[in-house]
């Protein structure tokens, strides 16, 4: 029951994070690593370090990342926290309270944003990854950062150490629906001091986070889908007896 609450609370913040997000910037299609284990484990990795500080992924236990190659004991020594247990929900240690004083709000639960921000748009994962990609500093917001696939964002760019610091270029255009308005459009990055990673690297560490972001999503897609196939070759099998069963029956009657 109470996972099932944190469930519809999570759910409950999507129309908002919609109608914030609604800059119209094109989203980047996220390269599909959702079967390559390392991406898996890597993102795994990211997501506790980078995004478990704030955020929870109160559906998933870490016991579950064994699906995705790992051991107890790889979980225990690289993944857990102090006092955390291998069975443990993956939950944030941050008060509510803090993170309101903070951030002006309780950051979402992880658990699943990818298929809570898929649109007609792009999938949760290509807006996911647009997100994760277009940061950049902004000294009019009170974290000073900003966000070009979510105006206005209230999340600090927490990946700046890797990907560095940037600045958004924006040129003035005229409006080609209305005569006489002018639009701001987005004109590029100026890199103003380099991160640990570069940009490919960086894209690269980003497209195994949202890999892993979208296996929290739906742990059970791979044997799901195998599933499905079976079944569907069993249909198939099925429907090709009968036919010729019927056939059969016929031929005798005539």
């Amino acid at each position: 029951m109470k996972l099932l609450k944190q469930l519809l609370v999570a759910l409950t913040l999507v129309p908002v994070l919609v109608l914030a997000s609604e800059g119209g910037f094109p989203l980047d299609r996220a390269p599909e690593r959702s079967s390559e284990l390392s991406s898996l484990q890597n993102g795994a990795r990211l997501f506790v370090n980078y995004c478990l500080n704030c955020h929870s992924a109160s559906l998933v236990r870490y016991n579950r990342l064994r699906d995705i190659g790992l051991s107890e004991d790889q979980i225990r020594e690289n993944l857990l926290f102090a006092g955390d247990k291998v069975g443990d929900l993956m939950k944030t240690t941050m008060r509510d309270k803090d993170a309101k004083a903070w951030f002006g709000g309780v950051p979402p639960d992880l658990s699943v944003i990818i298929r809570a921000k898929a649109s007609g748009e792009g999938s949760g994962a290509d807006y996911v990854y647009t997100y994760l990609r277009t940061y950049h500093q902004d000294e009019t917001r009170p974290t000073g950062w900003n966000n070009l696939a979510f105006p206005g964002v209230g999340m600090p760019n927490v990946l700046w150490e890797l990907q560095g610091i940037r600045k958004a270029k924006f040129v003035e255009e005229k409006d080609p629906h209305e005569e006489g308005k002018t639009v701001h459009k987005f004109a590029g990055f100026d890199q103003i001091t380099p991160g640990k990673l570069s940009t490919q690297e960086f894209d690269n560490e980003v497209a195994d986070l949202v890999a892993f972001m979208g296996w929290m999503a739906e742990p059970i897609k791979a044997k799901r889908e195998a599933i499905g196939v079976w079944v569907l070759l069993f249909l198939a099998l099925l429907v090709f007896l009968t036919w010729r069963l019927n056939a059969s029956f016929w031929r005798e009657v005539k």
